[in-house]
């Protein structure tokens, strides 16, 4: 075994006394300046380095069943924002995972197949102004019937006010923007359906699915081609809605008009413009 070799005492007092400070050296700071150091505030520590911000997506599966939740990373600059979209995901989860377990055990009680359940809910980004952060969201599930389902929902993050708003609360009433989109957005929804059928509507509509839809009765989003303020507004219909369910869903979208701004509530008449 290989030993360090032993150091000299006179050695080891020298290092001993190498390491003191010598006190003629160094004088004692006048009582001023201790004064003065004793009362200075301590200095505070340097804030934490903020972690970089990214969507986020969650997705399980198994024999029980299956999930996908996301949101964009600009949902998750908005602390508030995340902490809602966090709080829903996690009960979303929680309502699937004890729903599907209740399903399987009727199936194995009254002995038919059991398919495993499905939840989808996918965040998006309609537009992101200073003021606003509008979003949409695509739903789908299947709790073991022939098919499952898809429809539409929608968020407007009110950025000064720090809360989410329905897009609809920000006009005077519905009657008041149903009267300024209804047109154009029944004109709108016949050139899809023209286009998806293959064949002009008839004359009588005497079809379910060929009569207008109420626009507010669908998910309404607003949205902006400029960046700088509410120019347009979305209107996203659902499976069989406005058509068979083979058809699947419409997006139709209307400009902003100055019929659509008198409709807006005088506090939030500022964040829309008619385009031109």
């Amino acid at each position: 075994m290989i030993r360090a070799a032993a150091i000299p005492l006179t050695a080891a007092l020298l290092l001993v006394s190498c390491g003191k400070s010598d006190s003629s050296a160094a004088p004692a700071p006048a009582p001023s300046q201790t004064a003065a150091m004793a009362s200075a505030p301590p200095v505070p520590p340097a804030p934490p380095t903020p972690l970089p911000v990214t969507a986020r997506k969650v997705s399980e599966k198994n024999d029980l069943y299956e999930f996908t939740y996301s949101y964009p990373a600009s949902a998750g600059t908005v602390a508030g924002l995340k902490t809602s979209l966090d709080a829903d995901l996690n009960t979303r989860l929680a309502k699937l995972k004890s729903e599907a377990a209740a399903a399987r055990k009727d199936a194995a009680k009254d002995g038919y197949p059991y398919n495993p359940w499905y939840w989808s809910q996918e965040w998006k980004v309609v537009t992101d102004l200073p003021g606003w952060l509008s979003l949409s969201a695509e739903y789908a599930n299947y709790t073991g019937g022939a098919h499952g389902m898809q429809w539409f929902g929608t968020m407007l993050w009110d950025r000064q006010a720090g809360k989410a708003r329905d897009p609809l609360s920000l006009f005077q009433s519905k009657a008041a923007l149903s009267s300024a989109i209804r047109k154009p957005f029944c004109a709108e929804l016949d050139r899809q359906r023209v286009k998806k059928r293959g064949e002009p509507l008839s004359a009588a509509r005497s079809s379910m699915f060929e009569e207008c839809v109420d626009p507010l009765k669908q998910t309404v989003i607003v949205g902006s081609a400029s960046g700088k303020a509410f120019d347009r507004i979305g209107i996203l219909v659902a499976p069989y809605e406005a058509g068979p369910y083979a058809e699947g869903t419409y997006e139709v979208t209307v400009p902003v008009t100055p019929a659509v701004v008198a409709a807006v509530r005088p506090e939030f008449r500022s964040s829309f413009a008619a385009l031109r």
